[in-house]
């Protein structure tokens, strides 16, 4: 859906965040339902941060905090750095695609050039909001540093 309407409803979300809460807990009692929480806020703690930044859509920090229900925070942890790879490559290829790798290299380097001399706040130009920014979904980033995830650990 991501990839189609740039959205990540919450009929499809909020329900597997709850599943993960109740399966987990189910299955391992306390220490499931600590495990739970504690990907659920390391996911909101790290997505929360681009989410604020408006360099990710809150659907995307929504399914990360539904996927950490599910897997807890360590092994959260991977799938977050290999999404964050899986991300910047998919970047790059989806740029390619649409003839914009230049402008796209172009704005990371002024991205980081911006948080270096401004500090950690949203850039006036790529944020979400920017009807003329290039977007990518990312939910197919998420997913792939999931799965990754279960083969590492």
């Amino acid at each position: 859906m991501d990839v189609h309407s740039r959205r990540i409803p919450n009929w499809l979300v909020l329900p597997f965040l709850t599943a993960g809460v109740i399966v987990t807990t189910a299955s391992h009692g306390v220490k499931g339902l600590g495990q739970s929480m504690g990907g659920i806020a390391l996911a909101v703690a790290v997505t929360g941060i681009l989410c604020w930044l408006h360099g990710m859509g809150m659907g995307d920090l929504k399914l990360c905090a539904a996927v950490g229900a599910w897997i807890g925070p360590a092994q959260l942890g991977t799938a977050l750095v290999v999404t964050g790879i899986a991300g910047g490559a998919l970047a790059l290829i989806w740029a390619a695609c649409h003839g914009s790798l230049r402008e796209s290299l172009d704005g990371s380097s002024d991205l980081i050039s911006s948080l270096w001399t401004n500090g950690v706040r949203p850039h006036p130009v790529l944020v979400l909001d920017n009807p003329s920014a290039r977007k990518m979904p990312y939910a197919p980033a998420i997913a792939i540093g999931t799965l990754f995830s279960f083969f590492a650990t």
